[in-house]
């Protein structure tokens, strides 16, 4: 773990690029030789980016997660997600205590659905070693969180393909 002082990034918002951003700076500090964790919240793991983060080096742990949207789910499988959502957390938390970045990809959206709670997630912040830069990334940043961070990146959309009927594309948007 580095000396310098580690610390706090949300990327927020309706825009796309929260995921991209918090990659962009994983291959930053993997480049300049920084231990790298990350981990995702109900996402697969499919994105084109997770090979490549872990050919570079990086520390990648995503949970197994469902295929369909938490509100299609049955209870049986909601409550796998929570249990993979809390392993997800769980490792962020260890990864905290000695990594130089740990990056929780679509907590916000964990956060929304209740299948991790705001005093967890204030908890890793606060409890993260000195040197530990985190980041947190999703749409709907609580303003706990808000209060907690050194960075807030509220992104947002004002123009998407998607509007105009083109379907995301691998390697662009995944």
């Amino acid at each position: 773990m580095g000396a310098q002082q580690g610390l706090v990034h949300i990327y927020t918002g309706t825009g796309k690029g929260k995921t991209t951003a918090a990659v962009g700076l994983c291959v930053r500090a993997l480049g300049a030789g920084k231990r790298v964790y990350f981990t995702q919240f109900l996402k697969d793991g499919s994105s084109a980016e997770i090979s490549q983060l872990r050919a570079l080096g990086a520390t990648v742990d995503i949970p197994p997660q469902q295929a369909k949207f938490f509100a299609a789910m049955t209870e049986a499988e909601k409550e796998r997600c929570r249990t993979a959502q809390q392993r997800a957390l769980a490792g962020a938390v260890a990864a905290a205590a000695d990594y130089d970045l740990v990056v929780c990809d679509e907590i916000m959206a964990a956060l929304a659905l209740g299948t991790v709670k705001l005093d967890q997630v204030c908890a890793l912040i606060d409890g993260r070693a000195p040197g530990c830069e985190l980041v947190l990334t999703g749409r709907g940043a609580p303003a706990e969180l808000v209060e907690r961070c050194d960075y807030l990146s509220d992104i947002q959309c004002k123009k998407h393909p998607y509007e105009q009927g083109i379907a995301a594309r691998r390697g662009i948007e995944y």
